[in-house]
């Protein structure tokens, strides 16, 4: 069983939100990252997610990747982190290169620690169940040091732009091997993985970060030596500014599912998270469910602030935004 004090987490939030771009576009035709908007609370997306992560990991031990380029609205929503605790990429390369940053910084102050991972851009309507599979995942992970835990969220309906998970077994109660991944299955392809038992993959995972390093072994052992190198100069005044940028510019894009996990099914395990409310926001459509969602369950603490009241970009106002007819 772990130590609290033993556990990071890390929260990934270097993508440049493609996907949403209608809604994330503002009046003066500036698009924000989807990370740095918000969904009906005085608070980013990228923040609720550090509060997420706060559930199972100390304040000191939270820790964040971004983008340099977003350096204008990060730095305002991270104000609760150290700063050491912030990992900038000088360009986005995928979520292989950004997990493979964080957990190699990590590896420095804390090589026999555990690692939780986790996306900026998601919503749970009932956060404690989900932080009760947060540190479920913690606590395997810490017991099994070579297996890495993925988070399935059970599915309430077939989303074909979802990935999908098969495990060996369907206990809600434990965790169990991996067999496959289905990435965006058909509507019809989803039905039968659901009556299968899969799960959607929440790209939630926790691992020790030598379990976790693992598995770039192989196709990114290259790289990884590369990158521990970048880090090493980055402790030069001389060298140090442009080591990762020298890096960066070399590297291909990778998807960390897609390009890493999938290549180790071997080692991962999925554990079914209870209903809890759970989606990504990638995109508008689940913004829009979403939204439904809470327009059912909204509390009266959760006040909808006006435009000119809030912090941030509102997906919901500007989902409502868009569905509105336009004049003649």
């Amino acid at each position: 069983m772990r130590s609290v004090s033993n556990t990071w987490a890390v929260v990934l939030a270097a993508g440049d939100g493609n996907r949403l771009r209608k809604l994330t576009t503002t009046a003066a035709g500036e698009v924000i990252p989807k990370q740095f908007c918000s969904l009906q609370r005085d608070t980013c997306l990228l923040e609720d997610a550090i509060e997420r992560a706060q559930a199972v990991a100390l304040s000191q031990h939270v820790c964040s990747v971004v983008a340099a380029q977003h350096r204008r609205w990060w730095s305002s929503a991270l104000q609760v982190l150290p700063t050491q605790n912030i990992f900038v990429q000088p360009s986005n390369r995928g979520t292989a290169h950004g997990v493979m940053l964080a957990l190699l910084q990590i590896e420095r102050r804390a090589p026999n620690s555990v690692v939780v991972l986790l996306p900026a851009d998601h919503y749970a309507t009932d956060e404690a169940t989900m932080a009760r599979s947060l540190r479920m995942a913690a606590n395997l992970a810490s017991d099994n040091e070579g297996l890495v835990y993925l988070l399935g969220a059970e599915p309430d309906h077939p989303d074909h732009e979802l990935e999908y998970i098969v495990a060996s077994k369907h206990s809600r109660d434990a965790a169990a091997g991996v067999v496959r991944f289905a990435e965006k299955p058909t509507t019809e392809k989803a039905r039968d993985l659901i009556r299968e038992g899969a799960v959607w993959n929440t790209f939630i995972f926790a691992g020790s970060v030598r379990g976790l390093l693992n598995l770039f072994e192989g196709h990114f052992a290259s790289t990884m030596k590369d990158m521990r190198h970048a880090l090493d100069l980055v402790q030069s005044a001389l060298v140090g500014p442009v080591a990762l940028e020298l890096l960066y510019a070399d590297l291909e894009t990778h998807d960390f599912s897609r390009d890493v996990l999938q290549r180790h099914e071997q080692m991962l395990q999925v554990l079914r998270m209870p209903s809890c409310g759970w989606t990504d926001l990638g995109t508008a459509k689940r913004v829009e469910e979403t939204v439904r969602s809470l327009a059912r369950v909204r509390s009266p603490d959760n006040t909808i602030h006006s435009a000119s009241e809030a912090r941030y970009l509102d997906l919901a106002s500007s989902q409502r935004q868009m569905r509105l007819p336009h004049a003649s």
